[in-house]
């Protein structure tokens, strides 16, 4: 069914002949109708499209972006989510996008201005549903190009399985209203005093919207779902069905984009399973919002990006349309399947895969040695018995644990009210880069069934300031996203984490400061390792410890031990073929480990810190 209107859009008169534009409804196999606008040029012969398929109904900008896109020829289709804009029936995140998109697919091929070529572009919701799409392969589907792409279940609202309060308030934002509730969603305050009112409680997690006054049935929706179980599996690409995708992709994100965990695993999972899968990654100095811009911002939270850096997102996703759809050259900057800034370099680098960008890894050890209140952070293996002690006070509703996984300034002064146990490595002789993920593993002695663990890098620089390199967050008890398995108190687990994926040049005398901590504060779930569903637990649970206790009535007890490590991908910048004479005693150690295959790997689950 159509509906009428014509927009003359005389500003792109220079650009394309005068674009027809017309809102659609489209109906679904299963009977819901979506709306949708669409824009396309003036001409009598067939053309390929451009297609978002979104949440977020925002029709200003929709038109600005679809006359954009039929300005370079193309059809151009926004589509909305069921419930959205003109359509009556109920908004609902995530659960139908992948049928829903698969329709609208259909519905543009049968168009007879349509090639029967599509390609979906988007960022974040609408990177999601580019993907999502991929699930029901449609014939009609070229390509995709997206940025800062979800995945619901692992990035939000849960990373790695622990619960983050960061899109409590957007579930109201995008299903009160047909467009959006923007009134509701900037109340800043409002949204700012909630996690904090929810955590001096100590209610259970899933009381966060009784706490609030306002019942959230999406949210309890979700916890019905800890695990990654087949909830979140139906909504995008999962396992083999990653193996049937063969078109071409692009995925943008950011070492500051809370989705990188999302967008890195579409990449690590196509490039897995689909044999000679082209999908090309650009990442840099960008957060979430960065991602999709077309003009960056200078600074970025304290950091000043390099010229370089500057990035027209929207300009590559349709130079990449351009590419797949129309023959032209590819984008000179997918000069390999991995491209990425790296900071303080002022250049670009290309990899053919992750663990090519990693290099050499460097193997460095948790040390119980202590200087200047930080214990060590060593290229020697510790001695057998070594062990630090680190307890956790769950009961305590001042401190908050793990709170500098997400310092507000990139480039911050000193730390304060520190929680964290901290590890600090020698200075580097030379400006040394690190370029990847700092994979690692402590072996721990809890009092609790389960924790959940949040690690932090930085870059400590000659001048007293710290440079925030990269953060992990992991439940113990979920080392299988799909799985949990408890911890037994009182005996050794080892327990992996790795941090989001960066790149930076770090300067001659920085160090690196490594910050352990179990996460307690109001902007995630606070586990307090009672082996019951998180979500149900509460601050009396705090008061029973099921285990030996550490001086505490709730804490945990961390002996990292002589095979407790932490692995991190260094190269230095002289000219000397031996790494050993260019980092000092930490490449001597790097040098003896330079053969040693076993130490590369792709295979990295991304952390989002909550947010503050």
């Amino acid at each position: 069914m159509r509906l009428n209107s014509l927009f003359g859009l005389c500003a792109l008169c220079g650009l394309a002949s005068i674009a027809r534009s017309e809102d659609v409804l489209i109906k679904t196999r299963d009977g819901v109708t979506l709306s949708a606008i669409v824009e396309r040029p003036q001409t009598t012969g067939r053309v390929p499209t451009v297609m978002q398929f979104t949440i977020y109904a925002n029709l200003d900008e929709d038109r600005k972006s679809t006359a954009e896109i039929s300005a370079r020829g193309y059809a151009a289709v926004v589509a909305y989510a069921r419930g959205k804009h003109q359509s009556p029936d109920k908004p609902v995140p995530y659960e139908h996008d992948a049928a829903d998109a698969h329709a609208v697919l259909d519905w543009i091929a049968k168009q007879p201005w349509s090639d029967g070529r599509v390609g979906m572009t988007g960022g974040s919701y609408s990177g999601f549903t580019a993907w999502a799409a991929t699930k029901r392969r449609h014939p009609a589907l070229k390509a995709i190009a997206v940025s800062a792409a979800a995945i619901p279940g692992q990035g939000l609202p849960m990373h790695n399985n622990v619960f983050v309060t960061d899109n409590y308030a957007w579930a109201f934002y995008v299903t009160n209203n047909k467009l959006l509730d923007e009134t509701l969603y900037s109340d800043n305050q409002r949204w700012w005093k909630h996690p904090r009112d929810w955590f001096a409680s100590g209610r259970p997690y899933r009381e966060l919207d009784a706490v609030e006054g306002t019942p959230n049935p999406f949210l309890q929706r979700w916890l019905q779902h800890p695990s990654f179980d087949k909830y979140w599996q139906n909504m995008v690409p999962y396992g083999n069905e990653f193996a049937r995708i063969d078109i071409p992709a692009l995925t943008i994100t950011g070492y500051y984009d809370g989705a990188q965990i999302s967008a890195l695993t579409y990449f690590k999972q196509h490039v897995a399973r689909a044999r000679g899968a082209e999908h090309y990654v650009v990442i840099g100095p960008y957060d979430h919002l960065g991602t999709h811009w077309s003009v960056k911002p200078t600074e970025l939270r304290g950091y000043t990006i390099d010229p370089v850096a500057q990035l027209d997102s929207q300009e590559l996703k349709l130079a990449f349309m351009d590419y797949v759809l129309r023959g032209k050259p590819r984008p000179a900057l997918l000069a390999d399947r991995v491209n990425y800034q790296v900071m303080g370099a002022n250049e670009w680098r290309h990899a053919p895969s992750l663990g090519a960008m990693h290099g050499i890894p460097m193997r460095l050890y948790f040390s119980a040695q202590k200087s200047e209140a930080m214990y060590s952070l060593s290229n020697r293996q510790p001695p057998p018995g070594t062990q630090v002690v680190h307890e956790v006070d769950l009961a305590d509703r001042v401190k908050f644990h793990n709170f500098h996984a997400a310092p507000f300034q990139i480039v911050q002064g000193p730390l304060e009210y520190v929680t964290e146990s901290i590890f600090a490595s020698d200075p580097f002789e030379v400006s040394t880069s690190v370029m990847g993920e700092f994979e690692g593993e402590l072996v721990v002695k809890i009092n609790k069934k389960d924790f959940d663990l949040g690690v932090t890098v930085f870059e400590a620089m000659p001048d007293g300031k710290l440079f925030n390199l990269a953060t992990a967050l992991h439940r113990a008890s979920h080392a299988d996203p799909e799985k949990r398995k408890l911890l037994a108190p009182g005996k050794e687990h080892r327990v992996k984490f790795a941090t989001g994926l960066v790149a930076r040049k770090m300067q001659p005398g920085s160090r690196l400061l490594v910050l352990v901590d179990a996460n307690k504060h109001p902007y995630a779930q606070v586990n307090y390792g009672t082996g019951k569903d998180v979500s149900d637990e509460s601050i009396k649970e705090s008061s029973r410890s099921p285990g030996p206790r550490v001086n505490a009535p709730a804490g945990w007890h961390a002996p990292l031990r002589a095979c407790t490590d932490i692995r991190a991908s260094l190269s230095t910048d002289c000219n000397c073929r031996r790494p050993c004479c260019c980092t000092g005693a930490a490449g001597r150690r790097w040098a003896r480990h330079h053969r040693n295959p076993s130490l590369r790997s792709d295979a990295v689950p991304v952390a989002r810190p909550a947010s503050r």
